[in-house]
């Protein structure tokens, strides 16, 4: 995935401004694709550069109001149904388990603690993002619960394999 197409899937949606686009990566994206305010503003300037978004409307202080255009659309769609997602291979917190041996026992279970901490704390925030979001019947709206839930069940899986892995060192 790239923000290229996180940007063009927001704006499928409706025209919206730099800003606006900064609040939804806020409380929908973020958790899947988190993105800065300068990559956000950058992207959208390549965006337009290559006419898979135009500037729909402009106001005061420079405020650009960004809608896709039909290439943009076009691409958009490409990319949903021809490309193959990327398959994530690296695991910086798997990487660590596979050599929690060189630790002693009592270190490498906290290791496993923190990762059961962090799975809570993970799952917390996707709960309390879900209360805050009104929702409505919208594309993002069910696409993004439909999201929203994975993070929980995947934190809540994080969470019970690493009980699971601390009861298997001795």
């Amino acid at each position: 995935m790239s923000l290229r197409h996180a940007l063009l899937g927001l704006l499928s949606d409706r025209p919206a401004s730099g800003y606006d686009l900064l609040k939804l990566f806020e409380t929908s994206l973020a958790n899947v694709w988190p993105a800065t305010q300068s990559q956000i503003y950058t992207e959208l300037t390549k965006l337009d550069g290559t006419g898979l978004i135009t500037v729909a409307a402009e106001g005061p202080r420079g405020r650009k109001e960004y809608a896709i255009t039909d290439e943009g659309l076009a691409e958009l769609r490409h990319w949903l149904t021809e490309t193959r997602p990327q398959r994530n291979t690296r695991s910086d917190v798997l990487l660590r388990v596979f050599f929690l041996g060189v630790l002693t026992p009592e270190q490498a279970r906290g290791y496993l603690a923190e990762l059961i901490e962090m799975s809570d704390q993970g799952y917390e925030n996707l709960r309390r993002l879900m209360e805050s979001v009104d929702w409505d019947d919208d594309d993002l709206s069910v696409y993004g619960r439909i999201a929203l839930e994975y993070g929980l069940r995947f934190n809540a899986m994080r969470r019970e394999w690493a009980e699971w892995a601390a009861g298997q060192i001795k």
